[in-house]
């Protein structure tokens, strides 16, 4: 399957997740940058509230695309995949992707009140899964705040990923899990870098966007 861009995965998305529309209690959380698009597209399809929580990767030393793990908000390291890398790195790594992790929290949700997850069914939306350490670490930092129940939603992922991601969530949608998987933007025609200016606009714009 083959996506035309970002908007396109999330209205495909959309029709898969029918059964959650307008139901009360639930919301859309969406992985800054990209998984911003496709959330703000489900969010408004389903009408449901959209926000974000803000994993960070951890890049491989000798290549900083390829995750070898990620942290959550708070900065708490969640390795995953097994690379001889020195603690220092890692110290180094982890404090640097903190500081970027907690910017863009501030950054994107600017005056927006306290994140409240409690009780509620939160739908993790991205743009795609690869390694999936940042799915991991949105994951464990939306169970920490009590979150009732979660879905992941994702319009790719390979099949091994994805089977140990589904362990972790009460419930999965991914509407194409690839044997060849070489990296996310290859199921895209156009898979553009999303910028900041552009995750927040979509977090301003997207209507249904408070939960009470």
């Amino acid at each position: 399957m083959i996506y035309k861009n970002r908007c396109h995965a999330g209205q495909r998305l959309a029709q898969a997740l029918q059964d959650y529309a307008e139901e009360s209690n639930t919301l859309i959380i969406a992985l800054p940058r990209g998984g911003v698009v496709v959330g703000a597209e489900v969010a408004k399809a389903l009408k449901l509230p959209l926000d974000i929580v803000c994993p960070r990767k951890i890049g491989a030393p000798s290549n900083e695309e390829y995750a070898i793990g990620a942290i959550t908000e708070t900065g708490e390291g969640i390795i995953s995949q097994e690379l001889e890398v020195s603690e220092e790195y890692l110290k180094k790594t982890i404090a640097e992707e903190t500081k970027k992790a907690k910017w863009r929290l501030d950054h994107y949700r600017k005056n927006r009140p306290p994140r409240n997850l409690k009780n509620k069914r939160v739908i993790i939306v991205d743009d795609g899964l690869a390694t999936g350490s940042t799915m991991r670490a949105a994951i464990k930092t939306v169970r920490a705040e009590e979150a009732k129940e979660i879905v992941m939603a994702v319009p790719v992922a390979p099949p091994d990923t994805l089977s140990k991601l589904e362990k972790e969530v009460d419930k999965t949608v991914c509407l194409a899990t690839p044997l060849s998987f070489y990296a996310v933007g290859q199921f895209y025609e156009s898979f553009d870098q999303t910028t900041d200016e552009e995750v927040i606009a979509l977090l301003e714009d997207t209507a249904y966007k408070t939960l009470e």
